[in-house]
């Protein structure tokens, strides 16, 4: 048998061609296609969004007649902050 790369003759039940490696016969299975990984800029501008409005939420709490509602939504915003934050280091595990 000849090697279809090389033109080298090799033995007629060798796998591969012992002068440059080529196989002799085609793959059985196909590789796996790797899928791209995807950016985290995402995470990261929802984060600093999240946690930008929490603090600007934190300050007009203060000077704002009914506090309650912007501690909570400040709350809130730090809240998803870290749940972005959390999802996306368990996600790269």
């Amino acid at each position: 048998m000849q090697c279809r790369n090389c033109g080298t003759e090799i033995a007629d039940k060798a796998i591969i061609c012992y002068r440059c490696g080529t196989a002799t016969t085609d793959p059985v299975r196909k590789a796996v296609p790797i899928a791209p990984k995807r950016s985290p800029l995402l995470s990261f501008v929802l984060i600093a969004v999240l946690v930008l409005l929490a603090l600007y939420l934190g300050q007009a709490s203060r000077f704002a007649a009914n506090t309650d509602y912007y501690k909570l939504a400040a709350g809130l915003c730090a809240g998803g902050a870290a749940a972005v934050l959390i999802l996306g280091v368990l996600r790269r595990r």
